[in-house]
């Protein structure tokens, strides 16, 4: 998600000096913007994660829920997503528009103004929160109200401008859609989803580094305190493998604990056996080209390996083989 340059920006990190003024974004008067540039403003393959994440909360809750219902409540989570990423866009736009990746993006491209984004993202948060809680209940929409909330203000607004670690903490934001999913059904939140969230929270870290460590000259223009820029590539690699060790056994752990089966457990050990050698890898190989590639590769691996956990679940639950499965296990 987010990044900053070599030894200058790297030592004034160090020294302690103040972040980067906020650049001014050159925004037209008049909004040129398309219903493609306000649907991208939604960051939609972020929300289509968000949404597949909040369903398998919904199939792995102890309890049933209407399927207009749970459409409806998705439907309010999906837009919830949208609305955090409208408005973290916005918040963002100085460090958009001078990262390559995005400088193309709605808002520092000049086809959307930053006030119609923000009233367009408030819009969506505040309609989605209350539409959720319309039509499941008040925890349910009060963790929507909190995720976005986390997102847009702890992690955009201040963690990821201020500290290295934004990612680490920052992740809580992505991690809370099974917690919200199971809400939805329940009215409460469990062990189950808990354990959804931990995987999710330690996977960020080494999803997003992989990431940071081929893109740190793009951060680096933008003066955001990413791992690799403040704490160095070695150093960066070093946690990717720390996390990586952390993230394996909490990945397997579904298993153990009722909620997956046999397919979840040899899915999640032979897929994690991949991160492992993966994060090997990007610790092992230190300069030049190979290292690059062997961190792009962990980076796509990583999705990979998030959407097969969490896709045997939804099988395993929807099509009854986790109960089927369990049994083995206990």
């Amino acid at each position: 998600m987010t990044m900053i340059t070599d030894g200058l920006a790297e030592n004034g990190r160090a020294q302690g000096a103040a972040a980067p003024a906020r650049p001014a974004v050159s925004r037209s008067a008049v909004s040129s913007g398309e219903v493609r540039d306000y649907f991208a403003l939604l960051k939609p393959r972020v929300m289509s994660l968000v949404v597949f994440t909040a369903l398998v909360g919904m199939v792995v809750a102890k309890g049933h829920i209407h399927p207009v219902i749970g459409f409806a409540s998705l439907l309010a989570i999906a837009v919830g997503a949208g609305a955090s990423g409208c408005l973290n866009m916005w918040w963002d736009a100085d460090i958009d528009a001078v990262m390559t990746r995005t400088a193309r993006r709605p808002i520092p491209a000049g086809r959307v103004t930053g006030e119609e984004a923000l009233a367009f993202g408030l819009t969506l948060a505040v309609g989605s929160v209350l539409f959720l809680e319309l039509v499941a209940n008040w925890v349910a929409a009060g963790l929507l109200a909190f995720t976005i909330f986390f997102y847009v203000v702890v992690y955009s607004m201040w963690l990821k401008r201020a500290t290295p670690q934004n990612i680490v903490i920052g992740g809580a934001a992505g991690a809370f859609p099974p917690m919200i999913g199971e809400a939805a059904v329940t009215g409460s939140v469990s062990v189950d989803t808990l354990v959804l969230f931990a995987i999710i929270f330690i996977w960020t870290p080494p999803h997003f580094w992989a990431l940071a460590l081929v893109k740190s000259g793009d951060y680096a223009r933008a003066g955001v305190p990413m791992l690799p820029n403040v704490a160095g590539p070695d150093a960066t690699r070093l946690q990717i493998l720390i996390y990586t060790l952390l993230l394996v056994p909490v990945g397997i752990a579904p298993a153990f604990l009722g909620i997956g089966g046999v397919a979840y457990a040899l899915v999640s050990a032979l897929t994690g056996l991949g991160m492992i050698g993966f994060a090997w890898r990007v610790f092992r190989l230190r300069e030049g080209d190979p290292a690059m590639k062997a961190a792009q590769r962990l980076f796509a691996f990583s999705i990979l390996y998030l959407f097969l956990l969490f896709a045997v679940l939804l099988a395993e639950h929807a099509f009854g083989l986790g109960a089927a499965f369990r049994g083995g296990l206990a």
